[in-house]
């Protein structure tokens, strides 16, 4: 009694018959990931704090924030390229400003010091929660070292999977994993979240979890073609997918639970992390049904076989 679930998200004997739109999931995959990286080339990621520097301060307001009462306060401190935005609740107001053109540490803090004057000028009771400064130079470094986290990272996972498996299960692994990563920079580029060091926080836990995801099917693909010789590799693709549906949406299900509270309520510095862990695990758990599979169909099903026979 003990090991019985309480709630079964998939019956026990569920037969869905995946392989059936694998065209249509291919299709759809491939236009998504085609307008993602045309998205990313003509309006580009918008690059955070970390990545383009600069200064931002977030302030708490006793009341509503009255935005064109706060800029006029800016304003008459001579900041008139500040950037004003609402987050979290209307007393939350949000103000970027570019580096200063002296690029060093007195002049950045006497930026802020302005900034704080300003602000705290506009209403009284009016706080400002943080002060946020980040160089040129230091941005630069940042963004490039990134970037090059990124690319180890993908790198490293692409090198596990290809030696955990057969080639076929790797290749497709991959090309469902690139996949997975553009639409995700689509994704980033649509909603303007700004691309900073959370993002790549995100992406890098986006991709491992979308690689667990695919092992799963995968060792079980690999156990069924050991079990059943004769069964249709398009049969037995659905049949493995189904045994592991359960598994694969109760992770999902758990993870989209755990990230939809940082989402709603996380705020400026949470809530975009959140929402691309969202989407991730929305195309990552999609893709390993209807990408990663249908991609093993389209591989030398009669070389899998052959393999897995050697290897048992």
């Amino acid at each position: 009694m003990l090991g019985r679930p309480l709630l079964h998200l998939v019956p026990h004997g569920t037969k869905i018959h995946f392989m059936r739109g694998r065209f249509a999931g291919l299709i759809t995959s491939a236009v998504l990931s085609i307008a993602s990286i045309i998205l990313f080339f003509h309006s580009g990621l918008t690059l955070g704090l970390d990545f383009r520097g600069g200064i931002v301060v977030e302030a708490q307001t006793p009341e509503p924030a009255d935005f064109s009462k706060l800029r006029k306060f800016l304003s008459d401190a001579d900041i008139t390229a500040a950037g004003l935005q609402q987050f979290g609740g209307k007393n939350n107001v949000l103000i970027r400003l570019d580096a200063p053109k002296e690029n060093n540490g007195d002049a950045t803090q006497i930026l802020i010091n302005k900034v704080r004057s300003a602000v705290t000028n506009y209403e009284t009771g009016t706080k400002i929660v943080r002060a946020d400064a980040v160089g040129a130079s230091v941005s630069s470094e940042l963004f490039r070292n990134g970037l090059l986290a990124l690319g180890i990272s993908l790198f490293m996972i692409m090198t596990y999977i290809w030696f955990r498996f057969e080639w076929e299960f790797a290749l497709s692994a991959i090309i469902t994993l690139l996949l997975d990563l553009t639409k995700t920079i689509g994704f980033l580029v649509i909603t303007h979240f700004e691309f900073d060091l959370v993002m790549v926080a995100a992406i890098l836990t986006i991709l491992g979890y979308s690689t667990n995801d695919k092992v799963v099917v995968y060792d079980r693909v690999r156990e069924n073609l050991r079990k059943y010789h004769s069964m249709p590799f398009q049969e037995l693709l659905d049949l493995s997918i189904n045994e592991t549906l359960s598994r694969t949406l109760a992770t999902s299900f758990t993870v989209f639970l755990a990230a939809l509270p940082l989402a709603l309520f996380g705020g400026a510095s949470l809530s975009g992390f959140a929402w691309v862990m969202l989407f991730g695990i929305v195309v990552g758990t999609s893709s390993s049904i209807f990408i990663a599979a249908p991609l093993l169909l389209f591989m030398e099903e009669g070389s899998l076989r052959r393999k897995t026979k050697r290897s048992s």
